[in-house]
This record gives C-alpha cells, sequence and structure tokens, in this order.
C-alpha cells in the first residue's frame, strides 16, 4: 500500500484537509467583527466608547471593523446620538435561519390566536446554549406588557420557556448549567441547582412552566415545550403579562390555552401525540 493508498482520518464535511482543528483556521478580524455584532445586538445601540469598554479593545480599532460593517449594512450609525445598531442587512442574513426551520412560520398563526385568546403577549423561543432565543412575539393590545423582540436572550433557569425545556435536559446537562452560574435576577428566582430541580419537577409533574417574577419584579410567563417528530423538545411557547392580570385565579385558564397552543405547533412539526 503506498502511502497515497493509506485511509486518512475522517474529517468533517464543511472544512478542507488539514483542518481538524476547528479554531486553526480562524481568522481574527472576522471574529472581532462577530464579536462588534453580538454586542450591537445584546445592548441595542452603544457609543463607540461604550463598546471598546465592554469588549476591552481600542477605539481605534473597533472603528475600523464598525465602518467595515456599515459599508455592508451589519451597523449603521446615529448621527444624533452617536450611538451604533444593527443594520439591516445583518436582520436579512439572521433571518435566514428562521427560514430555514419553518418554525416561525408554522407558529405565527398560534401566536397570534394564543394572544387573542389570553389576551396577553405571545412568545416563540428556542434553546441556544444556555440561553433562550426568543423568534418570534404576538403583542397584546394592552399598554403595559412584556416585550421580548426577536433575537432577544434570556437566561434558561429564569425563564418561562427556558423552564419549560430544561425539564426535558437530563441531570447531567442541568449539572453542567448550574456549575456555569444561575445568576439571581430577583428574590424568586432560582438561583441553586436543587431548587431549579425542584422548580423542574412540577414543570413535567403539571406539562407547563411557571415564571413567577423570576426574571422581573411585577411579571408573570407560563410557557409549554414544543416537540418535533423525533419527540424532542425543541422549543417553547409563552404567554406573559403583568402580575395583576396573570393574576392567580387565570393561571389554570392561561396555562390551558398555552399547552394547547403549544400542542397545536408540535403537530404541526409532526411530533407523535402525547402519551
Amino acid at each position: 500500500m503506498t502511502a497515497e493508498d493509506t485511509p486518512s482520518a475522517p474529517r468533517k464535511r464543511g472544512r478542507p484537509r488539514g483542518s481538524a482543528d476547528p479554531d486553526a483556521g480562524a481568522i481574527r478580524a472576522l471574529d472581532r467583527g462577530l464579536d462588534v455584532l453580538g454586542v450591537l445586538a445584546e445592548a441595542g445601540g452603544l457609543t463607540l466608547t461604550g463598546m471598546a469598554a465592554r469588549l476591552g479593545q481600542p477605539t481605534s480599532t473597533l472603528h475600523r471593523v464598525l465602518t467595515t460593517l456599515e459599508r455592508r449594512g451589519m451597523a449603521e450609525l446615529d448621527p444624533a446620538t452617536q450611538t451604533w445598531h444593527v443594520g439591516p442587512e445583518a436582520f436579512r442574513v439572521g433571518s435566514a435561519f428562521m427560514r430555514r426551520s419553518g418554525l416561525v412560520e408554522r407558529a405565527r398563526p398560534i401566536l397570534r390566536a394564543l394572544m387573542e385568546r389570553t389576551g396577553e403577549t405571545a412568545n416563540l423561543g428556542v434553546a441556544r446554549g444556555n440561553l433562550v432565543l426568543f423568534l418570534a412575539q404576538v403583542e397584546t393590545h394592552e399598554m403595559i406588557r412584556a416585550f421580548f423582540p426577536p433575537g432577544t436572550l434570556s437566561p434558561m433557569h429564569a425563564s418561562g420557556i427556558g423552564k419549560a425545556l430544561l425539564a426535558h435536559r437530563t441531570p447531567a446537562e442541568l449539572r453542567e448549567i448550574a456549575a456555569e452560574g444561575l445568576e439571581r435576577f430577583t428574590p424568586r428566582t432560582r438561583a441553586s441547582l436543587a431548587d431549579l430541580s425542584e422548580s423542574l419537577s412540577e414543570v413535567r409533574a403539571r406539562g407547563f412552566a411557571l415564571d413567577d417574577e423570576e426574571r422581573t419584579p411585577g411579571m408573570r410567563c407560563i410557557a409549554a415545550p414544543v416537540f418535533d417528530l423525533t419527540g424532542a423538545a425543541v422549543a417553547g411557547l409563552s404567554v406573559s403579562g403583568p402580575v395583576n392580570r396573570m393574576s392567580d385565579r387565570r393561571l389554570a385558564e392561561v396555562a390551558a390555552a398555552v399547552t394547547e397552543a403549544a400542542q397545536d405547533l408540535s403537530r404541526a412539526l409532526g411530533a407523535p401525540p402525547p402519551a
């Protein structure tokens, strides 16, 4: 057998030969640009100095990155406030994820019906690491409302959708999440593995999750998991609103509406009927 005939280790598709290490071909400038986009998306607008403080980078370097992103429509500057924001081209690129999954299109009429039925804001989210990524929202007509625009990230342990999804994670996965730290946002946050595990047991028993002022004082959220054709929990639907409207008296009514909506979306994704 010649050297050319010697079988080589299989490589992951989408990478050139000789790049088994995923970091070997990293482009530092591109990495920096993506860091900037991530910070802009999270902050919703930053000055150059504010961004430099967050990223620990010189303003001169960041200004070059931002002007490059601006030329491509990925970032834009508000001259009045001198703050940088995510640009329209970033939305177009990011929306390709929604088109690929088809999840948002299937969920949209269900979210609207859920909002009309409960009178509160309806949300769709998926797991992104240890965070919930909100993909879509249909807002209530009420003046006081919860607001999670698409692209918002929220810690899973302090989120209705997050807990609905965590209830279907393994104990080992939960331990890994807890090891990274469970931030306490309010006195009601489940900020320890024991408290979170107890809450998730309740979620499994009743079929829905409750965020009872665990992320934001005065706000409640009821969520249920959405399953795909393999039976995996791939997303969550929720209804969120102020405590005075999401009162104890209404919890059972709203929970029934949310779980039914989640079942409707699960069926649309080809999920097997619940046991």
